[in-house]
């Protein structure tokens, strides 16, 4: 157990980011409070030999998102909902996300087998959108500063997916993102920047190949379902 001093040279140190942390995972000062206390006490009870102030502020900051984590499942687990009262979206199995209360679907979503998606900042996701298997839809990121990324230092920005959009299996769409109404993403894609409307954009880095027109309609003695 940590001495009185010990434990107010932490606070002196270390409040301000648990608390940024907390307000910018919770968004209320009720909680962000109860948590900020529940760190410090962990602190105060742990027999860790830190070897520099950059080991503790990493446990620090991983103490505080993992106890933050835990609050907001504790939300889900008090509440039990029918898979009638969750459509739309419609989604298949295995799914994973960081929160759930991030994630705001707009209409109709289709989102197929092995999605996941960081929801560390909001997600919205507009109506018949078609989200294939495998795609990976992350707000978080972490600092490109080796010793930043060590301290545990992350970022997180929100990813705006529009209406009639078609992401294709296994693409990943990174933090800050917005794709445009009725544009498709290729299979594997990387979509590192904005996409705008209405066009078939691929790779890795994601870029816009061409603009979807009326040729791309499949023609009626082809369609099969």
């Amino acid at each position: 157990m940590r001495s009185e001093q010990e434990v107010n040279r932490a606070v002196d140190l270390y409040a301000d980011t648990v608390y940024r942390i907390c307000m910018l995972h919770l968004k209320n000062t009720a909680d962000t409070e109860d948590i900020f206390q529940e760190v410090f006490l962990k602190y105060a009870l742990s027999s860790i030999d830190f070897e520099n102030e950059s080991h503790e502020k990493a446990w620090i900051i991983r103490v505080t998102v993992n106890q933050c984590k835990d609050l907001i499942k504790s939300f889900f687990r008090s509440k039990t909902v029918s898979i009638d009262q969750i459509t739309p979206p419609s989604y298949e199995p295995p799914f994973k996300c960081d929160y759930g209360k991030n994630i705001h679907t707009h209409g109709l979503t289709v989102i197929n087998y092995n999605c996941v998606i960081l929801d560390t900042s909001p997600v919205n996701i507009g109506a018949n959108a078609f989200i294939a298997p495998g795609v990976c839809i992350a707000c978080a990121g972490h600092s490109i500063d080796a010793s930043q990324r060590g301290a545990g230092i992350s970022t997180s920005k929100p990813i705006n997916i529009g209406d009639d959009v078609w992401i294709g299996a296994n693409a990943t769409i990174c933090p800050g993102v917005t794709i445009g109404n009725g544009t498709v993403i290729g299979a594997g894609s990387v979509v590192t920047k904005d996409i705008p409307s209405g066009v078939v954009a691929a790779g890795n880095p994601c870029r816009v190949i061409r603009k979807i027109t009326e040729k791309d309609k499949i023609k009626d003695e082809d369609i099969l379902f």
